[in-house]
């Protein structure tokens, strides 16, 4: 395939949650790619199950995809805009064919020495970026299930580390764990008043 039809489209999610990380992901489609047999459209546009088939079959039938990940002490060193910037050039730079340019979801463009265009709501518009928010948010939804296990009686695997209120409750019961991100109002104010 020639290096001009590379184009890669990048997602993250996870970036308002109180605990687990950021993740993006980063998909090159082969140039034909054909998704009338599935739904790809903005992860949060899909139920759950489509979502997971349209993982299964973008996994399968794109030219490459990687995920890249900042966690939790990452986000809150550097903050969660910087966090999903370094998860979205984690991404990039772990396909195994350098993209000759890039589409990003949101506003800011990762570091990259790629050509690029940040699209608002691209995740909506381009397949490509749909393709990116797919395997992201699966792959993230994948990860804080197993972190629920890790931690039990936060209901990770539920509320993927949102603040529901369930999860609230819990924080307030159990405390935080590492899981937290310390920087994220309530965790911070849990700790600055000692509980």
């Amino acid at each position: 395939m020639s290096p001009r039809a590379l184009l890669a489209g990048v997602d993250e999610v996870g970036r308002g949650p109180l605990a687990g990380p950021v993740v993006a992901a980063a998909v090159i489609l082969p140039p034909l790619f054909d998704s009338d047999s599935i739904t790809i459209d903005d992860s949060k546009r899909l139920t759950s199950a489509k979502r997971t088939k349209a993982d299964k079959l973008l996994r399968r039938e794109a030219v490459c995809w990687a995920i890249g990940v900042a966690g939790v002490e990452e986000i809150d060193r550097l903050n969660i805009h910087h966090a999903s910037l370094l998860a979205m050039r984690r991404a990039v730079l772990g396909l195994v064919h350098k993209p000759s340019r890039v589409l990003v979801d949101g506003k800011y463009l990762p570091d990259l020495d790629i050509p690029g265009e940040a699209i608002v709501g691209g995740d909506g518009i381009h397949t490509v970026i749909s393709a990116a928010s797919i395997i992201a948010k699966e792959y993230r939804d994948r990860y804080m299930s197993r972190l629920d296990r890790v931690f039990p009686g936060y209901a990770l695997a539920k509320n993927k580390g949102y603040p529901t209120q369930e999860h609230l409750r819990s924080i307030s019961a159990l405390g935080i764990c590492s899981a937290h991100r310390k920087t994220f109002s309530p965790v911070r104010q849990m700790l600055n008043t000692g509980n």
